[in-house]
C-alpha cells in the first residue's frame, strides 16, 4: 500500500454508501492510477439534462453524480467494457430498464429498472445478449448503482497497460498461494453463481474469477513483477 492511500481502507467506506463510493474513485484514480479527477473529466448539468430531455425520464441521483464526476475518464470506465456517454443512453425495447453499460462484445447489459429511476441509488441489473431474444431477463447484479460503480473502476482498472496488467490461468496450487499472500478485499458477494472474489497484494489488485482467471493489476510493473514470483504460474504477458 501507498503511505498516503490505504485500498482496503477506502474501499470499504466506498462500499458502504454513495459518498464513500465517490471518495473512493477519487482517491483510486489519484493514487492508484496516477491521475487525479479534474474539473474536465465528467459531463456538464447541461449535458445531462440534455439526455434526460431526450429519454423523457429523470436519471437517477447517483447516475447524475457519477457522470459529473468521472464520466468522461474512459481510463476509469471503459478499457473493456463500455460505460455508455449521455447522449448514448437508451431504454431497452422492452421498456424495462434504461441501459447505461455495455459489455466490449455486446453479450450483456447493465440498467436500471425504469420502476426504481426515482431511487437516489437504484439497484443495478445485467442481461445476456441470447440468439433466443424471447429468453433474455434482467438478472440482479448489485444492489446500488454507486456499488456497480465503484466495481466497474475496480473491474477496468484490470485491463489497462499490459505492462500493469496481467492474466492467469489458475490452478489449485496457485489459488492457494492467492490466498496466502494476499488479503481478502470488502466487496460485497455478486449475484449467485458468481464465485468473483476481490484481493490485495501489497499494491497488485487481483480479481479471482470462480476458479477460471486471476486477473492482477499493479500500481507498478515492478509490483506486478512481484505478485507473479509469489504467484508462479502461465501468467499471459509474463
Amino acid at each position: 500500500m501507498t503511505q498516503d492511500f490505504d485500498l482496503a481502507a477506502s474501499l470499504a467506506r466506498g462500499v458502504e454508501d454513495r459518498n464513500g463510493a465517490w471518495a473512493f474513485v477519487q482517491d483510486f484514480a489519484a493514487h492508484w492510477v496516477g491521475a487525479a479527477l479534474g474539473r474536465d473529466d465528467g459531463w456538464t448539468e447541461a449535458e445531462l439534462d440534455a439526455a434526460e430531455q431526450r429519454l423523457g425520464l429523470r436519471l437517477p441521483r447517483a447516475l447524475r453524480e457519477a457522470y459529473a464526476l468521472f464520466g468522461r475518464r474512459r481510463d476509469l470506465t471503459s478499457n473493456h467494457d463500455v460505460l455508455l456517454d449521455p447522449a448514448q443512453l437508451y431504454v431497452d425495447d422492452a421498456k424495462e430498464a434504461l441501459v447505461f453499460r455495455h459489455e466490449n462484445q455486446g453479450a450483456a447489459s447493465w440498467g436500471v429498472l425504469l420502476s426504481s429511476l426515482q431511487d437516489d441509488d437504484p439497484a443495478v441489473l445485467f442481461r445476456l445478449d441470447l440468439a433466443d431474444k424471447s429468453a433474455e431477463r434482467w438478472e440482479d447484479w448489485l444492489e446500488r448503482l454507486s456499488l456497480c460503480c465503484v466495481e466497474i473502476i475496480l473491474s477496468e482498472s484490470l485491463h489497462a497497460d499490459e505492462e500493469l496488467c496481467d492474466f492467469l490461468d489458475p490452478d489449485d496450487g496457485s489459488l492457494a498461494l492467492l490466498e496466502a499472500n494476499s488479503v481478502r478485499l470488502p466487496f460485497p458477494a455478486y449475484p449467485v453463481g458468481e464465485e468473483t472474489r476481490w484481493f490485495l497484494s501489497r499494491d497488485v489488485l487481483l480479481r479471482h474469477d470462480d476458479g477460471a482467471a486471476v486477473l492482477a493489476r499493479g500500481r507498478t510493473a515492478e509490483d506486478l513483477d512481484r505478485v507473479r514470483s509469489l504467484i508462479p504460474g502461465d501468467w499471459l504477458n509474463d
